[in-house]
């Protein structure tokens, strides 16, 4: 459903969330190996969520990626809807291009609470709330050190 360059996205963001500080900056080349991303694409993808203002960085021997305040406060559809856009939450299931309570698909009815759900959790909670499950319940965003 996401487009891979997302999926890294929200990836990176969460390991950003998870392990950087204002004090402690993350380059993308520890994002990039801890997450086994390709550098090349994820150096990309960290300049377009930098110019989003969705993650922070500074430059120099001290510089790296941080959520600031702000940052942190961002969720998940922002990032989705930067690389992405919404419109696959919003669009049709079976892709029509008219497709809406009045008009409905085949499958409409059965989809659309679930695209809602969706939408509603990744816009609803944080960056940092996710960050925050993620440790609570040991949830992964990489398996490289799983066995």
């Amino acid at each position: 459903m996401l487009s891979t360059g997302c999926k890294y996205a929200i990836r990176s963001v969460l390991y950003i969330a998870l392990n950087a500080s204002e004090e402690k900056k993350i380059g993308v080349k520890e994002v990039s190996e801890v997450l086994e991303v390709p550098f090349p694409f994820l150096a990309k993808l960290m300049q377009q969520l930098t110019k989003a203002k969705l993650i922070s960085s500074t430059k120099g021997p001290k510089g790296g990626f941080y959520l600031n305040e702000q940052d942190q406060s961002r969720n998940v559809l922002d990032i989705i809807n930067l690389m992405d856009g919404i419109d696959k939450f919003q669009g049709c299931f079976l892709g029509l291009s008219k497709c809406d309570p009045a008009n409905p698909c085949p499958v409409h009815f059965t989809v659309a609470p679930f695209k809602e759900e969706i939408m509603g959790k990744f816009r609803d909670k944080s960056i940092m709330e996710f960050a925050a499950e993620i440790r609570l319940t040991g949830r992964h965003i990489t398996l490289k050190d799983i066995v």
